[in-house]
């Protein structure tokens, strides 16, 4: 059976990096709705590059400890298609919404994830990060993927220092149904480059069909 890893492009900002995200292939583009990040952006500022991005592409809000009226009000001014919980948000609270989402998991704690991703039974996934608990994504830091159960491969988004550099290793070891990068194709916080945008691309391209010959 033949294996592709999907590719989310989180942390844009700016609508010509939505554009060539979109024109490179990804799966997912990811908004950030969390004020104290270097790549928060506004329900403003979100619509316009969401007016940018074509069909078929998801485009996935990640928020952190928001209170359920800011989740609501962002929801029905920002065509959300998956929403994406950082924080502590209680698998009840990521629930309460009737929207399809995913829960990041803080792997930089030595979390227990088959306990965690059980807690979550009804997350369309879980995305595994290197932060702590209560700190942000997107450090460009990783964390040791030797711990990742192979069984939760299928529900894993695999985040975490990801680069062009390593992500054919991480997809080869890991075999995620997903990875995700925000600081590793960017030029400074929230500024994607677009050669390091392609690279990333080439060697995911390259990573899955290796697997798929296995």
């Amino acid at each position: 059976m033949s294996y592709r890893a999907r590719v989310k492009f989180c942390g844009i900002t700016r609508a010509e990096d939505a554009r060539i995200a979109a024109d490179l292939g990804v799966d997912a583009i990811g908004l950030v709705f969390v004020p104290r990040s270097s790549r928060f952006l506004s329900v403003q500022a979100a619509a316009e590059i969401c007016s940018v991005i074509p069909p078929l592409i998801q485009i996935v809000g990640l928020f952190m400890d928001a209170d359920a009226d800011t989740v609501e009000a962002t929801l029905a001014a920002v065509p959300l298609d998956l929403l994406q919980f950082h924080g502590a948000e209680t698998p009840e609270f990521c629930d309460s919404f009737r929207r399809s989402h995913v829960k990041a998991l803080a792997m930089g704690d030595g979390l227990d994830v088959e306990y965690a991703a059980g807690r979550y039974a009804r997350a369309r996934g879980v995305l595994l990060d290197a932060h702590r608990s209560g700190e942000q994504g997107g450090t460009g830091m990783r964390f040791d993927w030797s711990g990742i159960p192979a069984r939760l491969a299928p529900r894993i988004i695999l985040a975490g220092g990801l680069g062009p550099d390593n992500v054919a290793q991480a997809i080869r070891q890991v075999r995620p149904y997903a990875v995700d990068v925000s600081s590793g194709i960017e030029s400074a916080p929230g500024i994607k480059c677009r050669r390091r945008m392609q690279q990333f691309m080439n060697e995911v391209d390259r990573a899955s069909r290796d697997q798929g010959r296995d």
